[in-house]
């Protein structure tokens, strides 16, 4: 059997999401209607959590879900009954047009400048698997959103931190690597979420087989 990963699938450029697109591009789940229960089951399983936390995740993912295309009576009752629209998130009530992050354009393409700027709010911080790199506790996250905001000036509005409580935060909860206070984000593995659409190994091994 070939260690080589399988080949990807394409993915939206209305899907900005680095990690749903990630879901679609390695067919754990399709990239257009997705049932809210399949979502659940995914983020719960690269949560690596277990009993009660791992449920917690579930219904937060499913609220979240819930009204990702839209927050009218109709629409949510669609995505509770078929699934949400994988395809269709861009310009719905999660998008932030360019208070966030600004690694993924609206076309898709990774902006390298911005992770290059994201690294710069981290430190270089000692890698449970060996060596050092460079990585962004809580703390540090925090900051960087409070500075995406800020450099949006006008356009942000009043509820995008609310908004920012369910990315970055919960990237850094799936994603993090050594304990406490230091627990951090790889900056190296935020690249290869964006850029290639994968996911670390360990995460890979919580998820089901496609």
């Amino acid at each position: 059997m070939s260690d080589q990963p399988a080949p990807q699938v394409a993915v939206s450029p209305n899907n900005p999401c680095p990690f749903l697109r990630a879901l679609v591009a390695n067919r754990y789940v399709g990239g257009h209607t997705v049932p809210l229960s399949q979502l659940c089951q995914m983020i719960e399983a690269a949560s690596g959590e277990h009993g009660v936390a791992e449920k917690v995740v579930g219904v937060k993912t499913y609220f979240v879900a819930l009204g990702a295309n839209g927050l009218s009576p109709l629409r949510q009752l669609k995505s509770a009954t078929s699934g949400a629209d994988l395809d269709e998130l861009r310009n719905g009530p999660l998008d932030k047009h360019g208070a966030g992050s600004r690694i993924l354009g609206v076309d898709a393409q990774v902006h390298e400048d911005e992770i290059e700027r994201l690294a710069t709010f981290g430190k270089d911080r000692p890698n449970p698997d060996g060596g050092v790199e460079r990585g962004l506790n809580a703390e540090e996250i925090k900051t960087y959103m409070a500075e995406n905001l800020k450099r949006a000036g006008s356009e942000a509005k009043f509820y995008y931190p609310l908004l920012m409580q369910g990315e970055w935060p919960v990237l850094l909860a799936i994603f993090g690597k050594g304990e406490g206070d230091e627990r951090y984000l790889s900056v190296a593995e935020v690249r290869t979420l964006f850029v290639e659409r994968r996911y670390p190994a360990r995460i890979v091994a919580r998820l089901p087989k496609t």
